[in-house]
Parts: structure tokens; C-alpha cells; sequence
């Protein structure tokens, strides 16, 4: 496994390898690895012939008072994960790299960064979006694999994919939990014993969702009401969102008819969390 820490060497290596005619998947992270990191490295791993692991904390996607100097970081189990798991070549940026002197370029999706976790995170999805763009770019890969539980995230660079032209396949990787169903994330390092118990409020609420589906509830407002309530029911929490919308656009919808997207944002103590699952009341 290759460590590579500047673009004009990581831009190299996958020249190389474009003239050996070798394929590459790309797996860009935030770093501070976890089962749901190594998940999306193995399903890229037998897609192409390399493959390049990014860990890059991305500053222009938080905001003021977001938790930038205080995001996780553990580079060594991060590269003995990335190894275990087959990466070819994992490219560690610095920031200076990333965004020189004078950088003054934004990309602006018009519509999907609207909903959701956008509508409480106002330059979260412009940062994505740029480093996203740039990373692409660099690495130059012919796949990239990104997780489901950042649903917003992903439909967000499926049409930045298609708007921009990369000649890149975008592959989504299932939501990973612990067996009590927390979805897992690097901010779960955050919680306290009693925050982790209240955590499984999020879990909990797309069970009921579909539970009251499958009953026969259609109406989003009475299942949302229920899931506020079941939510607010564990101590530390604070509902930020609860969205049933349309799984492409992110539009709200008022009666589930077919599939929807349930997406939810709570904050547990300090820490916010998000979890989604997709619904089909015909199953």
C-alpha cells in the first residue's frame, strides 16, 4: 500500500496507472475509519484493478461552529484499516495542497442542497462540492464508492457527476450499524454512555415509521408527530429534522404513495446525528 501526500504525486501515480491500462476505484473519507468506512472499501475493492483511499478533513465543509478542530483523527488505525482492507494507494492531502493561497473557486448546486441537512448546514454542501470536484480530479478514478447514510451527500454528487460531465460511476454503499441498529459514524466517538443509549432514538423512529406504515398510516405529519414524540421520549435529545421526501429530488411529500426517503437529524447532548432508511410501503 502506497502513502501519497501531494496532488501532482497522486495525479501521477493514477496517470501510471491509466497507461497500463489499469482501472481505479475511489473511496474519499474524512478519516477516523470504522466498519462503515471499511464496507465501502470492500464493495470498491473488486471493481477495478486500484484501489485509492482519500482522508482529508475537509475545512470548507463546516461551518463557524462546527466541530472542525475537534473531528476525530487516528491516522494509524486509519492506514492499518485501509491495508486490511486492500487499498492500493491512500492519498493524504494537506490543507495548502488541497486549497492554496488565493483559492476562489465555489460550485452551487441550484435545488438538492435545499433540504434536509442543507437547510441547517448553509455551506456544508458548497465545500462537498468543490472538494469532491477536486479530489476527483486528482485521483482521476473510473468509480467511487459513497455511503448511503449520508443520503443528501450522495444525490448531491450524483448530479454533480452528471452536470459536470465526469466520466465517473458513482456507487452507493449500504448504511453499516452496530447490532443495537446505531448507525455507525466517526461522530459516535463523541457520545457519552447515556447519549449512546439515547442515540437509538434515531434507529428506533424509521422501525416505527415502518411499523405504522405497514399498518396502514400513510399520512407524513401523524407518522412524523409519533417520531417526535418517541424521539423527545429519550433524555439529551432535540429533533433538528424529520423528512419524508421524494428519493431523487428531496422534495417533502405529505402522503407516502410509493417510495420515500426517511431522513432524520438529532442532536444527542452536543453531538448531531443523522440516519435515513428508504421506505416502500408496496414491501
Amino acid at each position: 500500500m502506497e502513502i501519497i501526500k501531494t496532488k501532482a504525486d497522486m495525479q501521477a501515480w493514477s496517470k501510471n496507472k491509466k497507461k497500463e491500462s489499469r482501472t481505479l476505484c475511489f473511496v474519499p473519507t474524512m478519516g477516523y475509519l470504522h466498519q462503515g468506512h471499511v464496507s465501502l472499501m470492500e464493495k470498491g475493492r473488486p471493481l477495478c484493478d486500484e484501489l485509492v483511499l482519500s482522508i482529508f478533513v475537509n475545512p470548507t465543509q463546516f461551518g463557524p461552529n462546527e466541530d472542525l478542530s475537534s473531528y476525530p483523527r487516528n491516522i494509524e488505525n486509519d492506514l492499518s484499516l485501509a491495508e486490511k482492507a486492500g487499498v492500493t494507494a491512500v492519498f493524504l492531502p494537506i490543507k495548502e495542497d488541497i486549497y492554496p493561497e488565493n483559492f476562489q473557486t465555489e460550485i452551487k448546486l441550484q435545488s438538492l442542497p435545499n433540504h434536509l441537512c442543507g437547510k441547517f448546514r448553509p455551506v456544508h454542501f458548497a465545500g462537498v462540492a468543490v472538494v469532491v470536484t477536486k479530489l476527483f480530479n486528482i485521483v482521476m478514478p473510473d468509480k467511487a464508492v459513497f455511503g448511503m447514510k449520508d443520503y443528501q451527500q450522495l444525490q448531491i454528487i450524483r448530479q454533480l457527476v452528471l452536470d459536470l460531465d465526469f466520466d465517473i460511476e458513482i456507487v452507493a454503499g449500504d448504511i453499516i450499524r452496530e447490532k443495537d441498529g446505531l448507525a455507525m459514524s466517526s461522530r459516535n466517538a463523541y457520545l457519552s454512555k447515556s447519549e449512546r443509549t439515547s442515540a437509538l432514538s434515531l434507529s428506533r423512529s424509521l422501525a416505527l415509521a415502518k411499523e405504522l406504515l405497514a399498518k396502514g398510516e400513510k399520512n407524513t405529519a401523524d407518522i412524523r408527530s409519533k417520531i417526535d414524540s418517541l424521539i423527545h421520549s429519550f433524555p439529551e435529545t432535540k429533533v433538528e429534522y424529520v423528512s419524508f421526501c421524494q428519493p431523487e429530488t428531496l422534495e417533502e411529500i405529505k402522503v407516502i404513495e410509493k417510495k420515500v426517503l426517511l431522513a432524520l437529524a438529532v442532536k444527542v447532548g452536543k453531538t448531531r446525528l443523522i440516519d435515513n432508511a428508504l421506505i416502500d410501503p408496496a414491501q
